[in-house]
């Protein structure tokens, strides 16, 4: 293993804070867009009943209520690019589409529907859901004013999260917030830093302005080892009907999961911590299996035909194991078809490279379509792996690079995955550089962020799609 220079790490992720959004919105907004979806799922299928067959029957009521109920609530997509409204659509209407049409197949409702209906429906749907978020992003000023003036804001402490903060204010113009400036004690040179943003005057005058200017939000961005302030700020901002959102410098982190929750009656608050924690687990675990059974069925004849071929192709065992690092760090045996002469899985390994002499001619072929990561869905079963998550690496290369890399380590607050989300953004392969592994672990922990099933059926969906295309993996 070559040694890597000391350089900096993963770049700072933008501050991160509870009680307040990143990115506040109206509330008119955000009830347009949890009931946007399920809504157009329903007329679109009751304009296309009546075209066709002209009256509304109890099937099609029936399957209505359904699909509004998988649908609802819609997802927020208002501030997403065109490109991912679009995928992130699409992915959520093949998982309705196919739970609907699996359940009338199971229930033998699906011959009592108009074939005509349900064939246009598949694109109609998603078609019909594309075009009302276009119209929404359009007039979302528009929606935002019928609530009435904006709500006047300001903002407590210009310090790192309180001026990322007063840029999301600032930058986003459908909140129905209208920033009016910060206050703060500090009378150094970070006023004059502080560009756009009108400086109102110190802590004491807070609440003055706040009753003269009818403020109705209050954002503290103060250091906690500023509590005796805080709490006479506090006493002060009784004395009017104002708001009041805490923004702490300890959030200033690399949030995972961070939530608040109770351990014996008493508040704390989750900074990092894994998804899969109640019925989010039993759903991961339950769609890993079902899925994973379904996989190996599917692909049961190709394993025969890559076992063989790998065993006539050169000597050794037809299956190659080695110790990976799974949930909480533990060891695991990792199985993957044969695709070298060698089997590694010391103190020291080498990562496959181009032209890589260790690599049998199967072996490159099963290398460059994944198919040599098959086995691994047997992982799967055995709950060592899930179908997406961090791709495991090997013990020796955990090692190294956990002491170079910030936050490396997190990415084992899940089990490891057969794919994941580093994977289909391109960081697939031979992580032959330190920035090459920081950006795949920047991508593990978004993953670990943001994690949903519509999420994972994204990414297996895209690795698809990679697995012919791809020339990363050698």
């Amino acid at each position: 293993m070559r040694d890597v220079p000391s350089q900096p790490l993963l770049a700072p992720t933008p501050p991160v804070s509870l009680g307040v959004p990143a990115a506040p919105e109206s509330r008119l907004l955000r009830a347009l867009e949890a009931a946007l979806d399920p809504l157009i799922l329903v007329l679109s299928l009751w304009l296309l009943v009546w075209w066709f067959e002209g009256a509304m029957s109890t099937p099609w009521l029936v399957t209505s209520v359904l699909a509004f109920a998988l649908a609802y609530p819609g997802r927020p997509r208002l501030r997403l690019p065109a490109r991912r409204v679009v995928a992130s659509t699409l992915v959520d209407w093949c998982w309705i589409a196919g739970l609907l049409l699996v359940a009338g197949f199971a229930t033998n409702q699906l011959q009592e529907l108009s074939r005509s209906v349900v064939l246009h429906w598949l694109w109609f749907a998603p078609a019909s859901q594309l075009l009302a978020h276009w119209a929404l992003r359009r007039g979302a000023r528009h929606l935002v004013r019928l609530e009435g003036p904006p709500m006047k804001a300001v903002v407590v402490g210009l310090n790192e999260q309180g001026a990322s903060l007063a840029e999301r204010l600032d930058a986003e113009r459908d909140t129905g917030i209208d920033l009016l400036g910060y206050f703060d004690d500090r009378t150094d040179s970070r006023h004059h830093s502080a560009g756009r943003y009108t400086y109102l005057g110190r802590l004491a005058d807070i609440a003055a302005f706040v009753k003269r200017n009818r403020v109705q939000l209050i954002y503290l961005s103060l250091p906690m080892a500023s509590q005796p302030r805080i709490k006479e700020l506090l006493d002060a901002l009784k004395d009017t009907t104002a708001s009041v959102y805490f923004v702490p410098d300890m959030f200033v982190t690399d949030l995972i999961q961070g939530r608040t929750d109770q351990v014996c009656g008493m508040p704390v608050i989750s900074v990092c911590d894994t998804p899969f924690r109640g019925p989010a687990g039993l759903l991961k675990r339950g769609s890993d299996i079902v899925l994973s059974i379904l996989i190996l069925l599917l692909v049961s004849p190709l394993l025969l035909g890559v076992a063989i071929a790998v065993k006539l192709s050169s000597p050794g065992p037809v299956i190659f194991r080695q110790r990976r690092y799974g949930l909480d760090g533990e060891e695991i045996v990792v199985y993957k078809f044969r695709s070298m002469r060698v089997v590694e899985d010391g103190e020291s390994i080498r990562q496959a490279s181009r032209n890589d002499e260790r690599v049998t001619p199967i072996g490159g072929f099963l290398r460059r379509t994944s198919m040599d990561e098959l086995p691994q869905f047997v992982n799967v079963l055995q709950g060592r792996m899930s179908i997406v998550g961090p791709r495991p690496h090997a013990v020796a290369h955990n090692e190294f690079y956990r002491s170079l890399i910030k936050s490396y380590m997190v990415r084992h607050k899940v089990k490891p995955g057969v794919t994941g989300w580093a994977q289909v953004n391109g960081f697939r392969g031979e992580t032959d550089s330190l920035e090459k592994m920081e950006g795949r672990i920047r991508y593990d922990l978004d993953y670990l962020r943001n994690w949903s099933l519509r999420l994972d059926l994204y990414i297996i969906f895209r690795t698809i799609k990679l697995v012919f295309r791809d020339s990363a993996a050698y």
